[in-house]
């Protein structure tokens, strides 16, 4: 290795230490920089069709940002109300509905629920919390000074920054691209593809496939009459990237509601198995594979750790930016991994070491 490239590595690992402190220091202060860059990022290739069709940057910027502007607006107003309601009552009916279970499972098999057996203390420790934390957490999440002030922040301030980035992203782009080291061109330019491909295919895609999913069991399930089920629906669809998860979630707690709630009348607990058994076959044979693709490299366990480590590091803003570091960190990974295998190091000092184009 060339003295060339150990002080490029050298200078280069300085650098992400520095932006891993910066991240570090000022952390929620940044989350509107982030999210707004993230909406701009996704948001970029529609406005370079709009260019195509004979807009202009400037307006392509205008138009989407005035849609999406009005989209938001309205879920807002129609469906903030819907949700904050259906929080509180799910927070003020969870110790009741643990109740019910704790009844129901004692007129069906009272033998576990002998004097001081473990399910019963489990059962009752679980009703206490629920009735003690329950609209506790809630009324602090939405009566919280603080977080009210972060909202309104992220709400001013998000637009605004997405507005200039996409406004000037191909400008950014290339400024960006001539800071690059000239001798290694070629290969950065080819990762920061592989890196686009891939958060193009998860990132755009299943924000596609979870609001797709998310929109079909809120809606389905309030057609069925499902208490708390267009709050069980949207969580089910956001949480959905990670496979199985939103179903195995969404579909626990609807089926355990319609079970108190429709216990007489079981063809409704039937409906709602099958709203999710529907979402999956559709998920998985028609919007994953045709929005996501399989070749995206994210695996499930990676992606998960990654949302863990980022999220109790640097709280939301980290769950911002763990799929497209996760992403970044897999490509280099196999990157490396490729000039290891095609090296001396691997093949042993008597093969030819094969040279990367740049």
């Amino acid at each position: 290795m060339g003295l060339s490239t150990k002080k490029q590595l050298k200078w280069w690992g300085i650098t992400a230490l520095v932006l891993i402190a910066v991240f570090w220091i000022l952390g929620g202060a940044l989350l509107p920089y982030i999210a707004g860059a993230a909406i701009a990022y996704f948001l970029d290739p529609i406005a370079d069709r709009l260019e195509k069709m004979g807009f202009s940057r400037i307006w392509a910027t205008v138009v989407i940002c005035a849609i999406t502007a009005a989209v938001s607006l309205l879920a807002i107003l129609v469906l903030l109300p819907l949700l904050i309601d259906q929080m509180v009552g799910l927070a003020k009916a969870a110790p009741g509905l643990v109740a019910q279970l704790q009844i129901w499972l004692s007129e069906k098999f009272p033998q576990i629920f002998v004097e001081d057996s473990m399910l019963r203390k489990g059962l009752v420790a679980l009703q206490n919390v629920l009735k003690d934390q329950g609209l506790v957490l809630v009324n602090g999440v939405l009566n919280s000074s603080l977080a009210l002030f972060d909202f309104l922040i992220l709400l001013v301030v998000t637009p605004v920054v997405s507005f200039y980035l996409l406004l000037d992203w191909d400008r950014l782009v290339a400024k960006v691209d001539s800071w690059l080291p000239r001798e290694h061109l070629g290969t950065i330019r080819r990762l920061s593809r592989d890196i686009d491909r891939v958060l193009a295919g998860f990132v755009r895609g299943q924000i596609t496939v979870s609001s797709i999913l998310g929109g079909f069991y809120a809606i389905s399930l309030a057609l069925i009459g499902l208490e708390f089920g267009v709050v069980i629906g949207l969580v089910a669809g956001l949480i959905s990237f990670i496979p199985f998860v939103g179903s195995t979630i969404g579909g626990g707690l609807s089926i355990g509601v319609a079970l108190f709630q429709f216990w007489d009348d079981p063809i409704w607990i039937g409906a709602v198995a099958a709203v999710f058994a529907i979402g999956q076959f559709v998920e998985g044979n028609i919007l994953s594979p045709k929005l996501v693709g399989g070749s995206v490299g994210l695996h499930p366990v990676w992606l998960m750790f990654s949302l863990s480590a980022f999220g109790s590091l640097l709280g939301f803003m980290g769950l911002l930016i763990a799929v497209p570091v996760s992403a970044s960190i897999g490509v280099i990974g196999r990157f490396l991994v490729n000039q290891y295998m095609e090296g001396p190091l691997y093949k042993g000092p008597d093969q030819p070491e094969s040279t990367e184009p740049e």
